[in-house]
């Protein structure tokens, strides 16, 4: 039989879109409540303004005893597993863009809530969301096929130690920083990266659970799932305490999607797709994506500095 398309594989079947859809848009709800309820909890935790061992023990403590932030955890939960469902079910291709409107649900949510947010934000989230969702279909990665030696350990060595090097340099500058959204959003660089790291080693977990249980808890992955995860979830909740919810979660928008991009590539043997505009496009939509994060930020700052003045 010829190799063709298999639609049920890839998850493109109508009667498979009808659940991955909105399955995929629970999820991305689902996360979009956890980041607020984090983020209303990170004002009632014990500050950490140069991020020292001590005030950071003191912030932990408040932090896995917050209401708000253990309910953030339970919607976290569901999010994740209304995502496996999605990823079960469907194409990377559709859920990964349908995910990043969580960042426009967050926004709409705290909106609603404390009425924060002005027409401009909003405007400024949405075109940060179609700036992903078009640089993700766009670049269109597929997973190449496995090879036969247990390669791109070289690349994922170099990775490792790039993305931790960008996620430590982040928390050491946000400790200098003085205004809060560029702190915020500096810690958001490192949260983005440590979620990209967590989502290579949970895809490299479950390909070691596929050999069996004996094999997933003997390898390294698991732990390191838990690690990572845990550093980021804490740097999260230390970024949504240095400022406005409109400085850190659009940079972990981007970052996360973007990191994850260049992961699967170096390691997993993703290939983007090519085409004479596609590198133009890829372009153009990074640009509009920076300055979108970059103008979100700054009418952030802007109102900031607007009521220090009354």
């Amino acid at each position: 039989m010829a190799r063709g398309f298999d639609h049920r594989r890839a998850g493109w079947s109508l009667s498979n879109l009808s659940v991955v859809i909105p399955v995929s848009l629970g999820a991305a709800l689902s996360f979009a409540v956890s980041t607020n309820l984090k983020h209303s909890s990170a004002a009632d935790l014990h500050p950490t303004t140069h991020l020292s061992i001590r005030t950071v023990g003191l912030f932990v403590r408040d932090m896995v005893s917050h209401p708000l932030w253990l309910l953030g955890i339970l919607a976290d939960g569901l999010g994740l597993g209304l995502q496996v469902l999605a990823l079960h079910l469907g194409a990377l291709a559709v859920v990964q863009p349908l995910m990043v409107t969580g960042l426009l649900f967050s926004l709409l949510l705290r909106h609603t809530h404390l009425r924060t947010l002005n027409r401009s934000e909003i405007g400024w989230g949405i075109a940060l969301v179609v700036s992903l969702i078009g640089f993700l279909l766009v670049a269109g990665t597929a997973s190449a096929p496995p090879a036969a030696d247990a390669a791109d350990r070289v690349p994922a060595v170099v990775a490792a130690l790039v993305g931790a090097g960008v996620a430590v340099s982040s928390v050491l500058l946000a400790r200098r920083l003085k205004p809060a959204v560029t702190a915020a959003a500096v810690l958001g660089v490192a949260v983005g990266v440590l979620y990209a790291a967590d989502a290579a080693l949970i895809k490299a977990s479950t390909d070691k659970a596929v050999q069996g249980p004996v094999e997933l808890v003997t390898s390294w992955q698991p732990y390191a799932v838990v690690a990572v995860g845990a550093a980021g979830l804490l740097l999260c909740q230390l970024a949504y305490q240095a400022g406005p919810l409109t400085a850190s979660q659009p940079t972990i928008a981007a970052v996360d999607p973007l990191a994850s991009v260049v992961i699967g590539v170096l390691i997993f043997d993703e290939q983007l797709r090519r085409g004479p505009w596609t590198g133009a496009a890829l372009a153009g939509l990074v640009i509009l994506l920076a300055w979108s994060v970059l103008a979100l930020g700054r009418d952030r700052a802007v109102q900031e500095s607007r009521v220090g003045q009354h």
